[in-house]
């Protein structure tokens, strides 16, 4: 496939039609070929390069200019990635990198004053933000430039540069020590066995003398919980890491705490002591800490809140919904979604579309449950490109119901042959086992309502469907059990879904 059509299919339609903007930010020429490349690049169905050639220069197929044109094309890719992800980078790295590269610039220029006061500056914010291998690049700078009239002592780069270097090659250590982690939990994800997060961490921290890093460092800290989330989020083992997660927080605000620069660090692990609880059905407590949260965006952390703020209300607006204050969460998720001043990242818009038609399902308002996902004017190939494949059929098997409850039967059995036919090979693996059953048990039901309150129907959906124990049972995918189940007691949904998710464990 086309370089250039495979980074420009990466972007959102807001980063396409930003990058357009972009490449005609000098408006002195008419027609021009990179642009007509950049268009000819979005169509649907990828053309081959003699068809680009024959399209650009139909007077002489001009084989030369065209692959100096992608070349031109492709930095200019390069050059909006590098602005767009200094403007979004969290972590302050891209803007001592560019004060770092303005600083070389103004040497060149024989402006020293200025180049060592961005120098300087760029020193203060690698310091405060822990950017230990910037902070090196910008010390060897500064001795190279110690002999300017405006330099700092020499003696004083040096001790500093050796104090740096110390930290450097710890993050060196960390690197190679989170990639080890990452790797031991993958084989144990992959071999099927219990995921001992704590043990494997603390084995590898100690073989690279990393264990009191750790809770000085909470940079470190994130990651080491990032790896492990990741291996939780596949196994859906969140009964083992809500113990883990909170425990390592509690011990960092109990030993150095954060400080004002490492707030992303501290907002990150709060959500994701809140996920967890969420996902584990605790959903006061998850409150509690969605609170501490948002208190934090409202004062230290206030640089995370457009972040943050997203995450914050959505999770809030579920547990809500969990812990029988429905219209409160409605209204919640309402004022985000509808929210015109507010641009959502596609994740969160997603997210939060999904999970609003799924309130509105719930207080049996069907009709706005499906204008909400057809408003989302998405495809399915760019939704599970941002939220994977799991999250499409969760999409589909929502709107396979909505059509049911509109009474559309025809609609909604021909909408689960296209998600089986489109997905076999998928649907066929063992990690979707239930979402296969599921499709199998709608179709029979939607075919012969009746059998819903049978004996034989219930035997079936216990035959069919494995249930996990209740840590580790999926509170999404229960909410689509819940309504098969709703039906086969004649009962209404969302009470059903209470009684599921504060049950020991789930049964027909």
């Amino acid at each position: 496939m086309d370089d250039l059509k495979i980074i420009l299919d990466t972007f959102s339609s807001d980063e396409v039609r930003e990058f357009g903007h972009f490449l005609q930010r000098q408006k002195k020429k008419k027609g021009r070929k990179d642009f007509a490349l950049y268009k000819l690049m979005l169509l649907k169905k990828p053309l081959k390069s003699q068809e680009l050639i024959q399209r650009l220069y139909p007077e002489d197929g001009n084989a030369t200019a065209y692959y100096a044109l992608r070349k031109r094309l492709m930095q200019q890719l390069t050059d909006f990635i590098v602005l767009k992800q200094r403007t979004d980078d969290p972590t302050a790295g891209s803007s001592v990198m560019g004060l770092l590269s303005l600083a070389r610039y103004l040497f060149d220029a024989q402006a020293d004053r200025l180049a060592w006061n961005m120098l300087r500056k760029a020193e203060k914010l690698a310091q405060q933000n822990e950017q230990f291998g910037l902070l090196n690049t910008i010390f060897h700078l500064q001795m190279e430039k110690a002999d300017s009239l405006h330099a700092d002592p020499l003696e004083e780069t040096i001790q500093k540069w050796e104090a740096n270097k110390l930290l450097a090659e710890e993050d060196e250590r960390a690197n190679i020590a989170s990639s080890l982690i990452a790797q031991r939990l993958r084989q144990a994800r992959g071999g099927g066995r219990f995921l001992a997060f704590d043990a494997t961490i603390q084995e590898v921290l100690s073989t690279y003398q990393l264990g009191d890093a750790v809770s000085q460092r909470p940079s470190l800290l994130y990651k080491l919980l990032q790896i492990a989330r990741s291996a939780v989020l596949v196994r859906k083992d969140f009964f083992s890491f809500e113990p883990y997660v909170i425990g390592q927080y509690q011990r960092a605000m109990a030993t150095h705490g954060f400080s004002k620069a490492n707030q992303l660090y501290r907002v990150s692990i709060l959500y994701m002591m809140a996920h967890v609880l969420y996902r584990n059905r605790k959903f006061e407590a998850s409150n509690r800490y969605l609170s501490e949260l948002y208190e934090a965006l409202q004062k230290e952390a206030l640089a995370q809140h457009t972040v943050f703020y997203p995450r914050y209300v959505l999770l809030k607006a579920a547990n809500d919904a969990f812990l029988r204050q429905l219209p409160t969460a409605v209204s919640t998720l309402e004022a985000l979604v509808f929210d015109k001043k507010l641009t959502l990242q596609p994740r969160d818009f997603l997210t939060a579309r999904l999970g609003l038609s799924f309130l509105y399902f719930a207080q049996g308002a069907f009709q706005k449950a499906n204008q909400v996902l057809l408003y989302m004017d998405k495809t399915d190939k760019w939704c599970e490109k941002i939220m994977g494949l799991e999250w499409v059929l969760k999409k589909k098997l929502g709107e396979v119901i909505l059509q049911y409850e509109f009474g559309n039967l025809d609609l909604a059995l021909d909408q689960i042959q296209a998600v089986e036919r489109k997905y076999k090979e998928v649907l066929s693996q063992p990690m979707y086992q239930n979402a296969m059953a599921f499709l199998k048990l709608l179709q029979q039901f939607f075919l012969q309502p009746d059998v819903a309150s049978r004996k034989v129907f219930l035997q079936q959906v216990e035959a069919n469907l494995v249930f996990g124990p209740v840590e580790q049972e999926d509170l999404p995918s229960m909410s689509y059990y819940a309504w098969l189940k709703s039906k086969m007691q004649n009962r209404n949904y969302y009470e059903v879904l209470l009684e599921l998710s504060s049950q020991t464990a789930p049964s027909p």
